[in-house]
């Protein structure tokens, strides 16, 4: 499971980025033939579409039914916008990071057009925890992110940094206004609908259900789940009973409050990031006898997370926070995932995105984007691999992907 979890945090350890060759202020030839051939693509797709909707008014119209004008009126079919004005935030730094949280941007900006917020792209500083990395955003990136209303603001890695790079997510909450309601989204996600009329409850924090049981990993003669988790509440003064899930069988890990932190939360990020901050510092400097035998890397995030929402009265999420794993947002983490097991509709997005020129310049060179758009590979071969395999777990799937030769990142 720990390839499976490293994967889901969104945050990578970059490798040293060297300068730009050349201009890229505009997609070079090769890009230009992935664009196409993506147009050409979607133009089939819209016309095989076009037929299938002809076809479906004329059987209507001799069954005597009105056909559907297919325009979306604001006061009929959606909802109002919230009166809740919210900020989003991600983490972003050279290299994958920065093509991801510019395509989450340019889905934030077409699925929910008039969302008034601050879209806030935290970014590491090359000091303290970074020091000797290079994690400055491109220009180019910079550029692409400032054009979708993204604004960059830098912070500093004082406690984790490249030892341990999900802590970003912790740290950079500090950029955030103090009392303002806030959502952190992994890089690696794209928004879906209009976030700005889903009605997300932020008075009660919360974050992701879309996880696994991957921590913690019990040894055979030791203390269980029940025992490790409590240990975890009773050292920080809450209470551990009220956190539980009562209709899981006792020591399953599905009763203990655990989330993916992809998303998460709340109505005040100075007052969740210190308490995070605090968190996860005090269980990384002293795990304590019962987490003698635990790994806290890469968990430690996830460990610290379902504390911080209990201590400040949130939980498991509602109805409306639920609508963000898969209905407003998708956490796809990589574009062979993307393939694998998301919606037609998430799939027509990001190739839909993808054809933006400022988009498709940033990820000329990146091996996933060639393989799995450009060339075509995400329809022609993993897509076809998966369609009668919808239930299966992460793992397996990455696993068969890894398997094929069809695994890129």
């Amino acid at each position: 499971m720990l390839d499976e979890l490293t994967e889901e945090q969104g945050v990578a350890k970059p490798k040293t980025v060297s300068p730009p060759k050349g201009d890229k202020s505009a997609p070079d030839a090769s890009t230009d033939k992935a664009a196409d051939r993506i147009a050409r693509r979607a133009a089939n797709q819209a016309e095989r579409e076009a037929r299938r909707a002809a076809n479906q008014a004329e059987r209507d119209a001799r069954k005597g039914k009105k056909p559907k004008s297919g325009v979306a009126s604001e006061s009929d079919d959606q909802p109002p916008v919230s009166s809740t004005v919210f900020n989003v935030l991600l983490v972003a730094q050279a290299g994958r990071l920065e093509r991801e949280a510019a395509l989450f941007a340019a889905s934030l900006r077409r699925n929910a057009p008039d969302w008034n917020g601050r879209l806030i792209i935290a970014e590491p500083r090359e000091e303290a925890g970074w020091a000797g990395e290079s994690t400055r955003i491109s220009s180019e990136a910079r550029t692409a992110l400032e054009n979708f209303g993204a604004e960059i603001l830098p912070f500093t890695a004082r406690h984790f940094g490249k030892d341990y790079p999900y802590g970003n997510k912790i740290e950079a909450m500090a950029v955030l206004p103090s009392g303002q309601p806030f959502i952190f989204f992994d890089s690696d996600t794209v928004i879906t609908k209009p976030i700005n009329r889903a009605g997300i409850d932020f008075s009660r924090p919360s974050a992701s259900m879309r996880r696994t049981g991957t921590w913690p990993s019990p040894p055979l003669y030791g203390p269980g789940p029940n025992e490790i988790w409590k240990s975890l509440y009773d050292r920080f003064g809450l209470q551990f009973s009220t956190s539980l899930d009562l209709s899981q069988p006792d020591e399953h890990w599905e009763r203990y409050l655990y989330f993916n932190a992809g998303w998460f939360l709340g109505p005040d990020p100075q007052e969740f990031g210190q308490k995070f901050l605090q968190f996860a510092l005090a269980i990384r400097d002293e795990p304590g006898e019962e987490l003698a035998c635990q790994s806290l890397d890469p968990w430690l995030d996830q460990i610290a997370l379902p504390l911080v929402i209990h201590a400040l009265g949130g939980g498991r999420p509602d109805k409306t926070q639920a609508t963000l794993d898969g209905v407003t947002s998708c956490h796809y983490r990589n574009l062979p995932l993307l393939y694998a097991r998301e919606s037609e509709e998430t799939i027509a997005l990001v190739e839909d995105l993808m054809r933006d020129p400022r988009l498709a310049a940033l990820f000329r060179d990146d091996e996933a984007f060639g393989r799995v758009i450009a060339e075509g590979l995400g329809r022609s071969a993993i897509r076809p691999m998966f369609e009668n395999e919808a239930d299966l777990l992460e793992q397996p799937i990455r696993h068969k992907l890894k398997r094929e030769g069809l695994w890129f990142r």
